[in-house]
């Protein structure tokens, strides 16, 4: 029988990702002998633990928070995608033959088709994300590829940035718009009752959420949407449609993802 080919999932934390569950189902279901595991890395650790799991023959990687941006910079890399670097962030590592990794980004393409299965078109709507971390760059690309009507990021340090606002404009800017993206961990389990939305600001009348968190499937902050009658989406979608896309920059295969989102799904309600 042939070595088994390993994947990592590089983050801080990474015990309530469902990706592992997700990504061997599809490498069973294909008959791969690969083998997906998380692995728990502090920042520090970044680049050695990469070489490490390079020098011991590691094909590949997905990054999560915190760890996207500082992905681009790791000294092993040498290629990388044009959307990567247009994002400045990387979620997807490839391991190539001469042992240097090739980055690309496949949050964006994962968000806007999950968009699309909800028949949401960005070009018809005011865009308020919350959040400028690696993921939010990754949707900011994705709506600005959509032609979104217009894009303002919420963050808890603005600096000035164009396009950015802090948390005490919220209540200026919340009224106008249509679509909300969370793109903070604000609500991740085990703090799945914390919200990045504050108290004391109304929820838009007529926006809509989706929530890049997808464990647990319903948020905090998606409950509360859904309180006010409002229209909710929940992150495993756009997780499914990343991590077919990074399947196939490691494998070279077509990914079953009717299986990757059933395991998913099965993995939550576990």
């Amino acid at each position: 029988m042939s070595e088994t080919v390993k994947i990592g999932l590089l983050g801080w934390p990474v015990a309530h990702s469902v990706s592992p569950a997700m990504h061997n189902a599809a490498f069973r279901a294909l008959k791969l002998n690969w083998q997906y595991e998380a692995l728990a890395v502090p920042p520090e650790r970044l680049t050695d633990e990469v070489a490490q799991r390079v020098a011991e023959g590691w094909r590949g990687f997905n990054v999560t928070i915190p760890h996207k941006r500082a992905a681009l910079d790791l000294p092993q890399v040498s290629e990388v995608s044009p959307a990567a670097a247009a994002i400045g962030a990387a979620n997807t590592l490839a391991v190539l033959p001469d042992g240097t990794l090739s980055t690309d980004n496949t949050d964006w393409e994962g968000f806007a088709r999950d968009l699309r299965m909800y028949r949401v078109q960005p070009d018809q709507l005011n865009c308020l994300v919350l959040g400028t971390g690696g993921s939010s760059d990754a949707v900011v690309y994705a709506l600005e590829q959509l032609n979104a009507r217009s894009i303002t990021r919420v963050s808890r340090t603005p600096d000035g940035r164009p396009g950015v606002i802090g948390y005490d404009a919220l209540a200026h800017h919340a009224p106008s718009a249509n679509l909300i993206v969370n793109c903070t961990p604000l609500g991740l389990a085990p703090n799945a009752d914390r919200s990045p939305w504050p108290d004391d600001v109304p929820l838009p009348e007529h926006a809509m959420l989706y929530d890049l968190v997808y464990n647990p499937p319903i948020t905090a902050l998606m409950h509360r949407f859904q309180q006010a009658g409002l229209k909710a989406f929940g992150g495993l979608g756009m997780l499914v449609w990343q991590g077919a896309l990074a399947w196939t920059r490691w494998t070279d295969a077509r990914p079953p993802v009717d299986i990757m989102f059933a395991t998913a799904r099965a993995a939550l309600q576990r």
